[in-house]
């Protein structure tokens, strides 16, 4: 029991700190080593190990990405990203376009890998414009973060608690969805009030990334609209699995004249599929010792109940910002016991992790994303501007969600 608790402790201090000390081993290494460590040590046998592996959260999430790198290859995402930018509007209207494109893809083709293909030609244009990239990105990404909150298929973490919890696609958005809406024009206020008389650079920098012509291949980005359009259009209406349908629109981008299979691939981000194995396992051997139901009967005794949406919410917030969001949902999510508040508890874990992702930088993925494009592009957002924005967006966002789980 012991060897086990020090490997989990070891591949969860790693979740926290991004890095296992002295050693070049990132989360997704530290999450694959810690599964073969649990195997090798005897904390779990082989097959016990596979049948840890969720893979319906994973034949899911594996699906809709290749749903979003289809919209990725076709030119969608890049020829999205320069209309916005090149609109001939107001700063701070722009930014208000900024949130809704953001939160809108994000809802529906996974955040993460909308800020991986928009952040670096959203960074260029604004350059290009003589507008200071830091206000519209902060926003781009709190957006991309608190938008896909409110959609089952808006994030990972969202996937794999709605498994947990057995929720429809429409549950967890009628659960979700209103107050991720809501906090959008929250966003919006707090960042343009931030930034008033900010909008544009001292002087116009030639710093601006050079990048070809968009080439936008309107037939695959019909075909892959098309197929998205179905899928969402079947997990509405919930009459299969929901990795099935998933699944099946991936395989159709996939049977393509035109579009290699492999660049579509390239999309699919594998370490985070590895990761997610990996801390299903290690978490399955934690679990075979009987510590963690051990603490959270301890905790229900003390009257904090994972169980209860408030307290869920609560829970979920604190530990995003310490492993991150994925590996919080993944360590709460087998302990939950619904019976008639699932709904709740999907919004209570959904929003608490998504909305304290915007607390710091290292809080998402989609944070460390925009944070590393921006500066391949030349500009720094350092960790007290980012906090500087993301503390009273957070916050505020927070305050709002626990108000609307209360009212659930």
């Amino acid at each position: 029991m012991y060897t086990t608790l020090l490997i989990f402790f070891m591949v969860y201090l790693v979740m926290g700190v991004g890095k296992l000390p002295a050693f070049n081993v990132d989360r997704t290494g530290a999450a694959v080593v810690g599964a073969l460590a649990m195997i090798v040590a005897g904390s779990l046998s082989p097959q016990a190990a596979w049948d840890a592996i969720d893979y319906r959260t994973l034949g899911l999430l594996f699906g809709l990405m290749v749903v979003s790198g289809a919209f990725t290859v076709s030119g969608f995402y890049a020829w999205a990203a320069e209309k916005v930018a090149t609109l001939k509007i107001t700063p701070v209207a722009l930014l208000a376009v900024f949130i809704a494109v953001s939160a809108g893809l994000s809802s529906l083709l996974t955040n993460d890998v909308v800020v991986l293909s928009m952040t670096p030609l959203l960074v260029s244009v604004a350059l290009a414009r003589g507008l200071n990239p830091v206000p519209f990105l902060l926003a781009f990404c709190f957006a991309a973060n608190s938008g896909a909150a409110g959609t089952l298929i808006g994030s990972p973490q969202n996937m794999i608690a709605a498994q947990a919890l057995d929720l429809s696609f429409n549950e967890f958005m009628i659960a979700a969805g209103v107050p991720a809406l809501l906090s959008l024009p929250i966003i919006w206020c707090i960042i343009a009030w931030q930034y008033r008389g900010k909008w544009t650079l001292e002087r116009k920098t030639d710093k601006a990334v050079v990048h070809p012509p968009i080439q936008l291949d309107k037939v695959e980005t019909t075909k892959a609209i098309i197929v998205a359009s179905a899928v969402i259009i079947a997990l509405v209406a919930d009459i299969w699995p929901r990795e099935l349908v998933a699944l099946a629109g991936a395989g159709i981008l996939l049977v393509n004249r035109s579009l290699a299979s492999k660049d579509v691939l390239k999309q699919v981000d594998g370490n985070l599929l590895l990761l997610i194995i990996g801390l299903f396992i290690c978490n399955q051997a934690l679990a075979n010792t009987g510590l963690p139901q051990s603490l959270f009967d301890w905790l229900r005794h003390v009257g904090i109940d994972v169980n209860d949406p408030i307290s869920l919410f609560v829970a979920g917030s604190l530990l995003s910002d310490v492993v991150g969001n994925n590996p919080a949902v993944m360590l709460l999510s087998p302990y939950l016991h619904p019976d008639n508040n699932a709904q709740s508890l999907g919004a209570a874990i959904a929003l608490g992790t998504g909305f304290s992702s915007n607390l710091i930088i290292f809080g998402s993925l989609a944070g460390i994303i925009v944070v590393e494009q921006a500066a391949g592009c030349g500009i720094k957002i350092s960790f007290g501007s980012f906090a500087k924005s993301g503390v009273p967006v957070t916050l505020v966002t927070l305050l709002m969600a626990g108000l609307w789980i209360a009212f659930l």
